[in-house]
C-alpha cells in the first residue's frame, strides 16, 4: 500500500485509515479466487502473496482459490488434446481431465503455495478432491469430467486456520466415489465461500470491476446490491464473461457471505486497498438490506 517515495506521515495516515477495517475483519474468514495475471506473472504473484500473508498477520483467514485456464491451454496444445467449451466450461475428457489434474494440483497449486511460503512457511496447498474436500456432481454429459460442488467439507478448512495455516485449494474435486472432476474456479471459490460463512469473497479478475460502459474504464460502478446485479443480467446490463462473475458474486452473498467483490488483479496490491481503504478499487456487491 505504501513505497519508497511514501512520506512517513502518509503511511501513518494510511494505517489509520486501515484500522477500523483490520478490527472488523480481524477472525473472520475472506475467500479470495485467483484468476489471470496472478497466475501467469510472477511478480504479481509475489505481490498477491504479500497482500495474502498480511491479511494472516493481523488476524484475517484467507483461503485462496485458484483455477488456471491459460496454463491448462499450453498443456493440452502441447498434448495435441483439442481444446472444446461449452457454454463457457471446458469440455473434459480423461485425457484432458489429466492435463487439468496435472497444471492445477502439481504447478499451479504448488507455485502459489511457494510464493507464500518464500515470505514465510505458513501455505499449505490441498486439492478439493483431498479428503472430499470439493464432493461434485456431474454437470453435463457433454462437458465430460466436468462437475458442480454439491458438498464443501469447510471444517478442513477452518482445522487449518486453527493450525495457523492458510489454505490454498485447487479446483479438482471428487463425486461420492472418487472419481476426479473439472470445477470452475469461480464457482468453486462461490461454494467455500458460502459453505464457510465467509465474510467476504474477491475475485480477482484482468478487469478494473463492473463497467457501465466496457468501452470506458472511468465508469466503475462500485456498488451495487445482489438483487440489483441479478437485475443487470436479466436486463442484459451486462455481457460475455462478466455475466457468470456477476452472478458468482450474487450468488455468494445470497448464500450468507458478507459482500463479495470484483476487483483487478493486475493492480498493485488491490486486495489492501478494496478491504482497507474508504474508496476501494473494485465493484463490491452487498445484501439487499446492506445498499
Amino acid at each position: 500500500m505504501t513505497d519508497a517515495n511514501t512520506h512517513p506521515i502518509d503511511t501513518a495516515r494510511i494505517l489509520i485509515e486501515a484500522l477500523p477495517y483490520i478490527r472488523r475483519f480481524t477472525g473472520k474468514t475472506v475467500v479470495v479466487k485467483v484468476g489471470g495475471v496472478p497466475m501467469t506473472d510472477p511478480e504479481r504473484r509475489r505481490s498477491l502473496a504479500k497482500d495474502i500473508l498480511l491479511l494472516h498477520s493481523v488476524g484475517i483467514r484467507p483461503v485462496v482459490v485458484h483455477g488456471g485456464g491459460p496454463q491448462i491451454d499450453t498443456e493440452m496444445a502441447k498434448a495435441g488434446i483439442a481444446i472444446e467449451r461449452i457454454d463457457g466450461l471446458r469440455v473434459t475428457g480423461a485425457d484432458a481431465l489429466d492435463v487439468v489434474r496435472m497444471v492445477l494440483v502439481g504447478k499451479t497449486n504448488r507455485d502459489l503455495v511457494a510464493a507464500i511460503n518464500a515470505l514465510e512457511p505458513v501455505a499449505i496447498g490441498v486439492a478439493g478432491e483431498d479428503g472430499r474436500l470439493l464432493e461434485v456432481e456431474p454437470i453435463d454429459p457433454r462437458l465430460g469430467f466436468v462437475g458442480r460442488v454439491v458438498k464443501v467439507r469447510g471444517e478442513l478448512l477452518h482445522d487449518f486456520h486453527e493450525d495457523g495455516l492458510i489454505p490454498v485449494v485447487s479446483t479438482v474435486g471428487a463425486d461420492s466415489s472418487a472419481q476426479p472432476y473439472n470445477i470452475n474456479a469461480d464457482d468453486a471459490a462461490t461454494a467455500i465461500a458460502v459453505a464457510m460463512k465467509a465474510e467476504k469473497i474477491i475475485y480477482l479478475t484482468g478487469t478494473p470491476g463492473l463497467l457501465a460502459d466496457p468501452a470506458d474504464p472511468a465508469s466503475l460502478v462500485q456498488r451495487l446490491t445482489a438483487a440489483e446485479a441479478r437485475a443487470a443480467i436479466a436486463d442484459e446490463g451486462v455481457t460475455g464473461g462478466m455475466i457468470p462473475k456477476l452472478a458468482a458474486c450474487a450468488e455468494a452473498v445470497e448464500g450468507g457471505v458478507g459482500s463479495a467483490h470484483m476487483i483487478d488483479g493486475r493492480a498493485d496490491h488491490s486486495i489492501l486497498v478494496e478491504l482497507f481503504t474508504d474508496q476501494g478499487i473494485g465493484t463490491m456487491i452487498a445484501g439487499d438490506g446492506q445498499r
